[in-house]
C-alpha cells in the first residue's frame, strides 16, 4: 500500500470499529445474546509462510488492531522473509516454530493467540485446522479446505465438539463483480434463480513445473521444484477429478443460499483424456526427460454437474492443464435474466418495474449494472482494498476472518461451507472412477440448512 492508502486503511478500520458499536448488526445481536465483548486487538498466528501465507501476513500488518503473535514454517527462508516484512512494518519479530512438520503443534499451545491463518499444502489443511480448533482458536484455512470426504466431516465434527470456528479463506467470494451480482440476486433482479455456471479455468502448467528457480522454467516437479510445484503437481499424478472447486463454487453457493435455505444434493462428473501435462514436459524438457514417462491421471478438462435441493443446477469446470486465458466462467441465470462473466454481458427482462435490457433478446454490457449494484462493502472499502492482492479481494477475506474473531462470532464463510464446497473434489473423483456415477453430497449441516439464515456480506463488517 501507498502511505496515503495505509492512512486511509487505519482511518477506515477505526471508523468500522466505531460503527460496530452504533449500528444494528449480527455482531451486536450476538453480544446481546450473551457473547463476550469485542476484542480490542486480535492476536494471529500463521502456519505456512510461502507466497500465499506472506500475502496474508502483509494484509494483517496493515491493521493496527492485529498483533502477529507467532509464526510456524519448516523453511528458514520463509521465516526470514516474514520477519523482514514484520520488522519493515515497525514491529518486533515474533517467536517462530520451525523444527519439523509438527512444530505448529507447539505454537498452538500458546495462550496468546486468538486465530490462526493456515496456508500450507492441501494435505496439511485439515490436520492443522483440527488442531487449531482443539486448541480453542479460530482457524482460517486456505482453499481447498479438505482433500477427502472424511476430512470434511473431521472439520465439522471438530467444530461441533469444540465450538471453535473454522473459516475457509475463499477470496473469490469477495470479487467485486460477483458481489454486485449477489446484490442483484438478493434484490430479485434475476427473478428466481435456476442455474449457475462456474469453474477454475487457469493454465497452471508453469506453476506445476519448474527447475527449482522460479515459475515457468523447466519440467521438474516434486522435492527439487519451486513453490507449489514441489507438492501440488503430485495431485495431478494421483487424482482425476475437480481438484480445486471453491474459487468458482464459493460465490455461486452464496447466490443460491447453500447451507442457508438450500443445499447441494448430488453430482456427476466426467473428465477428458489427459494430454496437457505430458505435452508440457516434452515441450520444455524433451521427450527423454524423466517426467515424460509419468502417467498424469488428471484429465485436461473436468466437468461436474450439481443438483440443488431447491431445483437449481450448477456446472463446475476444472481446466488447469491446457493453454488458455484465465477465467472462472461465472454465469448467473434466473427467470428474469442472465449474467455471463466472460465478455461481461447481461440480459434482463422487466422485473417488477426494475430496469430491463433495452432490446429483447439482445446482450448489453454489464458494467453499468455492476456499478449501480456495487456491493456496499466495496463502496465503503474501495480505497483501502485497491492495492491488496488479487484485485483487492485478499483484503476482504482476511478482514472477514479478523472481524469475526474480534467480535467473537461465527465467520462469514463457516465450517459447513468449507466442508460442502471442498467435498466436490473427492466426490467428483469417485463419480469419474465409477463411469460418471451420480454421487450423493452429504448434508454436513445435519438438517440445519433448512432454518439457517444467510449471513455473508449482510452487514458492514464482513
Amino acid at each position: 500500500m501507498t502511505a496515503t492508502t495505509r492512512r486511509s486503511f487505519v482511518r477506515t478500520a477505526a471508523l468500522g470499529s466505531a460503527a460496530a458499536s452504533l449500528m444494528p448488526s449480527l455482531y451486536s445481536a450476538a453480544r446481546a445474546a450473551g457473547h463476550p465483548p469485542a476484542l480490542a486487538k486480535v492476536r494471529l498466528g500463521f502456519i505456512g509462510l510461502g507466497l500465499r501465507g506472506r500475502s496474508h501476513l502483509q494484509q494483517a500488518l496493515y491493521r493496527p488492531d492485529v498483533e502477529i503473535a507467532a509464526l510456524s514454517d519448516i523453511s528458514a527462508d520463509a521465516i526470514a522473509r516474514s520477519n523482514a516484512m514484520i520488522e519493515k512494518a515497525g514491529r518486533k519479530a515474533p517467536p517462530a516454530y520451525t523444527k519439523g512438520d509438527e512444530a505448529f503443534l507447539d505454537m498452538l499451545k500458546r495462550d496468546d493467540i486468538d486465530g490462526v491463518v493456515i496456508a500450507t499444502p492441501w494435505e496439511w489443511h485439515v490436520p492443522m485446522a483440527v488442531a487449531t480448533m482443539k486448541a480453542g482458536k479460530y482457524a482460517g484455512v486456505e482453499v481447498s479446505a479438505t482433500v477427502t470426504l472424511q476430512e470434511s466431516w473431521d472439520l465439522v465434527n471438530t467444530y461441533e465438539k469444540t465450538k471453535s470456528h473454522c473459516m475457509i479463506l475463499e477470496n473469490v467470494c469477495y470479487r467485486r463483480d460477483v458481489m454486485a451480482i449477489l446484490n442483484m440476486v438478493r434484490q430479485g433482479m434475476f427473478g428466481e434463480m435456476t442455474y449457475a455456471h462456474c469453474g477454475y479455468e487457469h493454465d497452471l502448467r508453469n506453476v506445476k513445473f519448474n527447475d527449482g528457480k522460479g515459475h515457468g522454467v523447466g519440467a521438474e516437479f516434486g522435492k527439487n521444484a519451486y513453490s507449489e510445484a514441489s507438492w501440488r503437481t503430485q495431485h495431478s499424478v494421483d487424482r482425476n477429478g475437480d481438484l480445486y472447486p471453491t474459487h468458482g463454487l464459493g460465490p455461486v453457493a452464496h447466490w443460491l443460499n447453500i447451507n442457508r435455505g438450500n443445499q447441494f444434493v448430488r453430482l456427476t462428473s466426467m473428465a477428458t483424456k489427459s494430454r496437457g501435462l505430458h505435452k508440457y514436459v516434452v515441450d520444455h524438457g524433451g521427450k527423454d526427460h524423466p517426467n515424460a514417462s509419468v502417467n498424469f491421471k488428471l484429465g485436461d478438462v473436468v466437468t461436474t454437474m450439481v443438483e440443488c435441493a431447491n431445483g437449481e443446477n450448477i456446472v463446475i469446470m476444472h481446466d488447469t492443464n491446457s493453454p488458455r486465458p484465465y477465467s472462472l466462467g461465472f454465469r448467473a441465470q434466473g427467470t428474469q435474466g442472465i449474467w455471463m462473466d466472460d465478455n461481461d454481458m447481461i440480459y434482463l427482462e422487466d422485473a417488477s418495474g426494475k430496469p430491463a435490457s433495452p432490446k429483447p433478446h439482445t446482450w448489453e454490457p454489464a458494467a453499468p449494472y455492476l456499478e449501480k449494484y456495487d456491493h456496499p462493502l466495496w463502496k465503503e472499502h474501495t480505497q483501502t482494498a485497491q492495492n491488496a492482492g488479487h484485485g483487492g479481494i485478499d483484503f476482504f477475506v482476511l478482514r472477514g476472518f479478523i472481524e469475526a474473531i474480534k467480535n467473537q462470532v461465527a465467520p462469514p464463510i463457516d465450517v459447513y461451507d468449507a466442508a460442502a464446497w471442498s467435498a466436490i473434489s473427492p466426490l467428483s473423483e469417485a463419480s469419474i472412477a465409477g463411469g460418471s456415477k451420480p454421487m450423493d453430497i452429504p448434508d454436513f449441516t445435519r438438517g440445519k440448512w433448512k432454518t439457517n439464515k444467510p449471513i455473508f456480506a449482510l452487514n458492514n463488517l464482513y
